[in-house]
């Protein structure tokens, strides 16, 4: 098997970016951008391994601005299942970290959904690849998540093949564990002292896309309390 065609098997293998006929996904990424911060992001790549039990994810440079973590799922799931993940991925590991800086997929807000970028590949605007990279290799591109030269197949391949699909199994632990999504609230700004529930309250305001992110990321931090 050639090194590109084995490079395309494995890409197969793992990731399947665009919905299925049934809006189901098998890939989860989330990044950090703005600036990229590999130490921020390692503190996900561990914590899924040794608190969640899944695989290690695949670690991306994304040759513009961005560290990627790509999570192939053994199953494909909802997209709301999905979004769901990822806001107990960021209120559990990057509470500290501004929204804006957040790279998801799929995205928590509907109106901002954008596939992320294929690897490796050039981007035309900045000059520079997109890549696969080794978990010892990622804290040397510093706050520069780019190559100046094409990744070789061979290695890519090498790269991928020791990445394995989140098992359905340990999924459905961690979205047990998750925080329910909660019907939206029309007056999100209410005090807390309010509501005659407030972990309900706290809940339904984390997980409504109409409310500002900045008190989606608050009410989050609540209840880790």
């Amino acid at each position: 098997m050639s090194n590109s065609s084995r490079l395309h098997t494995e890409l197969q293998r793992l990731f399947d970016i665009q919905p299925d006929a049934q809006g189901r996904v098998r890939t989860l990424v989330l990044g950090i951008s703005g600036p990229a911060d590999w130490p921020v992001l390692a503190a996900v790549w561990r914590g899924v391994q040794t608190e969640l039990n899944w695989p290690a994810p695949a670690i991306a440079i994304n040759g513009v601005d961005a560290f990627e973590l790509w999570m192939p799922l053994q199953v494909a799931v909802s997209q709301d299942e999905a979004r769901r993940a990822l806001q107990h991925l960021c209120a559990r590991y990057l509470s500290d970290v501004a929204p804006a800086r957040w790279r998801l997929w799929p995205e928590l807000d509907e109106g901002l959904s954008a596939s992320p970028q294929a690897q490796p590949q050039l981007h035309a605007a900045t000059g520079r690849w997109s890549a696969f990279v080794a978990p010892d290799l990622a804290a040397v591109f510093g706050d520069d998540p780019s190559l100046d030269l094409p990744p070789g197949d061979d290695a890519q391949a090498e790269v991928l093949a020791r990445i394995q699909p989140i098992p359905a199994n340990e999924w459905q632990r961690a979205i047990a564990s998750a925080a329910p999504v909660a019907p939206p609230v029309t007056q999100a700004a209410t005090p807390p002292t309010a509501h005659d529930e407030p972990r309900r309250f706290l809940l339904s305001v984390m997980n409504d896309a109409t409310v500002d992110m900045a008190l989606r990321v608050e009410a989050a931090k609540a209840l880790l309390k």
